[in-house]
């Protein structure tokens, strides 16, 4: 084999200057030990053993091949194959190397099934955490892991349907060709709800459920059409469709139990604003095999914990946009001089990064604490994970695009070139705030879920409590809700306004309890004092700069 010839060397004649005062690249870094927020809220919600896992993989997919991989995948979208050379279907997506890499690499690390066999506590802040670390190496990858988690706890609801898909989900390991799941080493799981006469209002579907003679007493058919079809290349979807009985829920597998391609027709790739390297398609079910899963006119009740489990994916993915953002920021701002200091050291730079490290160091603890209530074994603790992450998804979806932009402008123009990571996470940032329901769909389940289960409401005012009566704004902020809880039905208009004001007072709260003190004071006095504007670091509130920037880059 010829050995491939030294590049030649720069001719210093046409060199016109030298490179100077740029950073270095941000690669082969450990995201996990560096993120002392996140690694601190992860150990005080799950334990310990928490470290054991998330150390090597914030090694690994902080390497610099695997934000090389992202890159790549990002760079070279998925493309739809119709049909073959012949002209018969094929409706398969086809994907460059690097996505197929960085599924596999998800699935060896267990991002989909930690969580349901994991130690006890904190297994589902194990899965968070494990979402918000890998987007940052690349988010695309995340839609089918955070589904394929979500898929599980509606597949054991059901398990004459579900014990076979469950068997290959944990366990399982990537494995993309399209066979027979009892062929496969695992699977992986998308969804499909959505209809465009309807959107999020899905019992204005129209897509119809019937009987498969001779097949069974769950077998079916649907015929109709779905607007999104997440993750399209997976081996199953959960979907909804109408029956005699009412609207109710099926697992749609891309193979059917003789081994044929099933007909699901890939009618077009959604060409998405971010989420590049992740398809999103339109699909068309014609006379395609089901499954009845759940109770039949029930589907709405059978999915919805799907659902509820994708939305802790949704604020975890936020959180790692959010940190991917704040390290390239903080990164260069601390290499980089003008006007003869270092950006880092001038006085106004330094608070909008410590602002932004204090609104990181908030949705780490909210991201953790919503997680492990999703362990919780009582009614009151799972109504409480049901309306803590609906409020979390409200508020840290709605500040992302924003934070990511301020991390931006920290680069300049540097932050705004394709080969800097800010214009992949600025594109990335509205999407969590999209998926599974949009702001106003959430603030308004946020009502729902107050008028319906009172014991909700107790259980955020027992998580805040304490708090309260440690810090005087605080506990005022705290009795203001109340008053305004307490005062009857909440008209809908007002509902964005009750989402936000629990869920910074939510954030507010954990930190009190759980972080260094000034961090807890400077949030209270910054989001919940009378200082507050409208932008990062547009208030005078007194902020500890030094300890918010040190535990941000901790390593």
């Amino acid at each position: 084999m010829q050995t491939a010839p030294a590049p030649a060397p720069a001719r210093a004649d046409l060199a016109t200057h030298e490179v100077t005062n740029q950073p270095d690249g941000f690669a082969d870094r450990n995201l996990y030990l560096l993120d002392a927020p996140l690694r601190e809220a992860a150990r005080r919600e799950a334990g310990d053993w928490l470290d054991d896992v998330l150390s090597p993989f914030g090694a690994c997919v902080g390497a610099g091949e695997v934000l090389d991989r992202g890159e790549a995948a990002n760079r070279n979208p998925p493309e739809l194959i119709g049909f073959d050379r012949y002209g018969r279907r094929l409706d398969e997506v086809r994907f460059h190397p690097a996505y197929h890499e960085l599924m596999a690499l998800a699935m060896e690390r267990r991002v989909h099934d930690l969580s349901w066999t994991g130690p006890g506590r904190g297994a589902h802040c194990a899965h968070a955490a494990m979402l918000a670390l890998f987007t940052q190496a690349e988010a695309g990858v995340m839609c089918p892991m955070t589904m394929t988690y979500a898929a599980v706890p509606v597949l054991r609801a059901d398990p004459e349907v579900g014990r076979a898909w469950e068997a290959k989900i944990v366990g399982g390991a990537y494995d993309a060709p399209l066979v027979p799941i009892a062929a496969k080493r695992g699977v992986t799981m998308g969804m499909a709800m959505t209809e465009k006469q309807g959107g999020s209002d899905v019992r204005a579907n129209t897509t119809r459920a019937t009987r498969f003679a001779g097949a069974g007493p769950r077998a079916f058919v649907l015929s109709g059409h779905k607007w999104f079809c997440s993750a399209p290349m997976s081996d199953g979807f959960l979907s909804l469709a109408y029956t005699e009985k009412g609207l109710s829920c099926f697992l749609v597998p891309r193979v059917t139990p003789d081994g044929a391609r099933n007909a699901i027709h890939l009618m077009r790739l959604k060409e998405k604003l971010g989420n590049r390297s992740n398809a999103s398609a339109e699909i068309e079910y014609h006379d395609a095999y089901a499954e009845l899963i759940g109770e039949e006119g029930r589907g709405v009740n059978t999915i919805i914990e799907m659902v509820h489990h994708t939305r802790l994916g949704t604020i975890s993915g936020v959180l790692g946009i959010m940190r991917g953002a704040l390290v390239q920021a903080i990164h260069h701002v601390s290499g980089r001089r003008a006007f003869q200091k270092t950006l880092i050291d001038q006085p106004l730079m330094r608070r909008v990064t410590a602002d932004l490290a204090l609104e990181y160091e908030a949705a780490a603890a909210l991201v953790m604490r919503v997680a492990a209530r999703f362990d919780a074994p009582t009614p009151e603790g799972r109504a409480f994970a049901r309306l803590a992450v609906a409020l979390a998804k409200y508020l840290l979806t709605k500040r992302c695009a924003n934070f990511v932009y301020e991390c931006m402008e920290c680069l300049g123009g540097a932050g705004y070139v394709e080969e800097s990571p800010l214009p992949r996470l600025y594109r990335e940032a509205p999407l969590n705030a999209i998926w599974e329901g949009s702001g106003n769909v959430i603030a308004l389940d946020v009502l729902r879920t107050l008028a319906k289960a009172p014991e909700a409401l107790d259980a955020f005012l027992a998580e805040v409590g304490a708090a309260g009566a440690r810090r005087a704004r605080l506990g005022a902020a705290m009795a203001e809700l109340k008053g305004l809880l307490a005062g009857g039905a909440i008209h809908e208009r007002d509902a964005r306004h009750v989402a936000e004001r629990m869920a910074l007072i939510l954030q507010a709260a954990l930190l009190v309890e759980g972080a260094p003190a000034p961090v807890g004071d400077a949030f209270v006095a910054s989001r919940l004092g009378e200082t507050g504007g409208l932008t990062f670091a547009a208030h005078r509130a007194e902020m500890d700069e030094a300890l918010l920037l040190g535990r941000a880059m901790a390593g």
